[in-house]
Parts: C-alpha cells; structure tokens; sequence
C-alpha cells in the first residue's frame, strides 16, 4: 500500500500500514519525526487503481503475432534453404540480341526493329509557321503545324504532304540526330498531295523506293513519324487492310494504300515502309477519318509511292508536274435540279459552263451547256469522277468523251493539253475546272445558261 510521509509515497509490503517488510527490523524514526510521537494512528489502505490498457492489450498481441510469424517464416525459410530441396529463382542467362543496320536491298526480309534501324535516319520532323489571315487589329495571325517527311536524295530533297508545307512561311527540319535544317518550298500538286522540298546537306541517308503495286492485303507494313507534333521518330506497325482504296477527301478523288498501322496527326508525310524497308506510300493522316468527324481506329491510308513518283520527279527538276492532263474548260457537276431546270434528258455528268479558246476542249468541239456522261467508256457522273479520271491521263494522251448535247448523245475525240504551271495545285486547277475562275468565254451561271438557250 501506499502511505503519505511528508508528502511522500512510499510502498509498504504490510496490511497494518507498516514499511518494515516481514522479518525485518523496524526502521528508526527519524528525530522530529511526529508521526511517530504518540500512539500510531491507522492509515487508511490505498489501494492500486487498475486501469484497462484494452488498446494496448490488443497492439501487444499483433506485435507477439507477426514476432511470432516472422519467427516461424524464417524457420520455415531455413528450413528449406537447409534441407534436402532447394526453392530457386530462374533468371535467364539470354544474351541481348543487338539490332543489326541492313542495307535496304528489296530481297531481304526484315524485322521490325531492322525496318527501323535500316530507315530512322531518314525520316525528318518538320516544323512549319506560316499566317492565317488577320485578327480584329489588322495584325496577321500566326500559325504553325507539325509533320513528318523522308529524304529521298543525299544531297537533301525530302518529300511530305502538300497540307503539311501549304503556305509556309518557315520550314524546319530536324533528322533523328537532332541536327537542324531551314528547308526551302521547291513545289508540289495538291490534287495528289505531295510537296518536295530541299535542305543544303551532303551525304545524307536516303530511303529506297519500293513497289507499291506488288502489296496485297495482309502484308506487313510500318509507319515512322512525328505523331501528335511530339513523339518524334516513333514507330507504329500493322498490315494493309486494302489497296486501290478510293476515297473522296473534299471534293478530291484519292487512290489510296488502307492500313490497320495506327496513323495520327504528325504522322501526315512520313513513309509507309514494307518488311524489305522499302518505302511504299506516303503516309496521309488527313485522309485518316470516317469523314463524319468521328474518330476512327485501325483505319490509316498512304499514297502509293508508284503513283506520285513520277510526278515527285518532275516537280524536283521544274518546280511542278509538267505533263498533267489538262482539259481547259469550266466543268462542274450537273444536279437533278439543273437538269429539270434545262429540260435535259438526264440527271447526273459533268456540266460544262465555258470553254477556253483553242484548249483541248476547244478542238475537241465541246460546248457550252454540253454534259460529259463518259470518258474512254468510263461512266462519269459528276466532276468528282471527272477529276478522278484524269488524274489517269498525262498531256498528249487521246480520249474519246461520250457527250450529251441538246437530247442527243454524241462521241468526240479529246487530246488532253499539257497544265499550265499555275494551274499544277487543286486549289487554282479545281477553279478553273469548276466554273469559280472560268476563263475563256467566262462563267455562266446555271440559270444564266437557262436564259441563255430558252430566253
């Protein structure tokens, strides 16, 4: 118990109150000590207070148990180690396999990471600025856009998209080593969107071309590019879903490679490579859509190399294609509503608004108000198609044009004309063609054209 001496407590072994412990001697009072003067009074019995440690009860018994288990788990692990059986770990002792740099020859098959190794310096990153117009100040308003390319010589011309470069103000190029260059505008075709242009290098590493027409679907096929503007030099693979894929991208027919190979903005220009490292399409994330505006997956498309290269060859030595077919007329598509208007036999073709003096319309004797429905037994129904199956035609080449004229149905013999540098892009070539820049006799309106006949 505990007794109160001046203040003080101190633990006694005895009921009556006593310090001195059984079988000791009394301890002497201390002198003065007035407790002990007179009879001892009893001392009231203190008691420990028990106090619930229920909490720490509870912590101690955990810490006894993982003790416990720790105890037994390395009990149990030396055990094992010690005993007759032994518990390992298997680590592979396979030597890391070094990707080895091919040379692209068209005969060897190669894996995806030789594919890479054999073509990523080649591939370019471009960085165009250029200006859209202006702001409420008057002031221009600045624009830039990503994409990707290859070079296609040594001494530094590289081919791209036409969307990528259009109305670049500056172009960079950087080449997987990081190193820089200020490329220059040599020229392009917007119809086939393809642009050229050049850096001042030497000794660069140039792609090989392929054959594009030898794909089938299921081959093995790879896209390096500039995805998102960011992931530069990235590597995507899939096989070809379709070739000869037609699509219509604004009003412009396109023969396309389809691929499952994941396509993204960034990646417009860069090459389609097949498993020999051949390039064989230029990659185009513009067409890469449903068209719809919805996003589209396993769905990329690339302009077969065999297509442009020709073209690519005439733009690198005059600036543009030089022998692109050329009608020289103002032709737009002729609706069910015009033809009610005009009281024409028929319902859908090429229209033709106006002819240009002495083209290849001209001679061929086409005439205002006169419907191209055929070209070479190909049926044509509207300017689409018109387009689309001139782009199989170079300058010099004979047609024979199925035509409508006032309720009759007549065939004429067309030589197609050699473009006009400044009229080489879809933009200029489209206008003229589409009654929006006629030259030559001028635009007429449709409904001009009713007054005209039946005024």
């Amino acid at each position: 118990m505990y007794n109160d001496e001046q203040n003080l407590y101190h633990y006694t072994y005895r009921k009556d109150g006593s310090e001195t412990a059984p079988g000791q001697a009394p301890r002497p009072a201390p002198a003065g000590d007035p407790i002990n003067h007179g009879p001892q009074q009893p001392v009231q019995e203190m008691k420990p207070v028990k106090k619930k440690h229920t909490g720490l009860k509870i912590a101690a018994l955990a810490l006894c148990c993982a003790l416990l288990g720790g105890a037994v788990g390395g009990g149990v692990a030396w055990g094992i180690g010690h005993g007759t059986s032994e518990t390992t770990i298997q680590v592979s002792d396979r030597t890391v396999n070094q990707v080895s740099l091919k040379t692209v020859d068209g005969k060897t098959e190669m894996s995806d990471a030789e594919v890479y190794a054999a073509n990523v310096n080649s591939v370019v990153s471009i960085n165009v600025t250029g200006s859209s117009g202006t702001n409420i100040f008057g002031q221009p308003v600045q624009t830039a856009s990503a994409g990707s390319g290859f070079i296609l010589t040594t001494d530094g011309y590289i081919i791209t998209n036409y969307h990528v470069v259009k109305g670049a103000q500056t172009i960079k190029v950087t080449l997987y080593s990081g190193q820089e260059y200020e490329a220059q505008y040599v020229g392009g075709d917007e119809d086939y969107d393809i642009a050229v242009i050049k850096v001042e290098g030497d000794g660069l590493q140039a792609v090989t071309l392929g054959d594009s027409d030898t794909l089938n679907v299921g081959d093995r096929v790879l896209a390096i590019g500039n995805p998102l503007g960011e992931l530069t030099f990235s590597m995507s693979g899939g096989m070809v879903s379709s070739v000869n894929r037609a699509i219509n991208v604004e009003g412009t027919p396109f023969n396309m490679i389809q691929t499952d190979t994941s396509i993204n903005p960034g990646n417009s220009g860069g090459p389609l490579l097949n498993s020999c490292g051949e390039v064989v399409g230029i990659v185009s994330a513009k067409f890469s859509s449903t068209g719809s505006g919805e996003s589209a997956e396993g769905l990329g498309f690339a302009i077969p190399i065999n297509d442009v290269s020709s073209m690519i060859q005439d733009i690198m030595t005059n600036g543009y294609v030089t022998d692109r077919a050329y009608l020289g007329a103002t032709v737009g598509t002729l609706t069910a509503s015009m033809a009610q208007q005009f009281r024409y036999d028929i319902n859908a073709g090429a229209f033709v608004y106006s002819v240009e003096e002495g083209s290849a319309a001209d001679r061929a004797g086409l005439q205002l108000g006169d419907v191209i429905t055929a070209i070479d037994g190909k049926e044509i129904t509207s300017l689409d198609d018109l387009m689309a199956a001139k782009k199989g035609y170079s300058a010099g080449d004979t047609s024979q044009l199925t035509v409508y004229r006032q309720g009759e149905t007549r065939t004429v013999e067309l030589t197609w004309d050699e473009a006009p540098a400044e009229t080489t892009s879809a933009e200029t070539g489209t206008q003229q063609e589409s009654g929006q820049d006629g030259q030559g006799g001028g635009y007429l309106d449709p409904y001009d054209f009713f007054e005209y006949f039946f005024g």
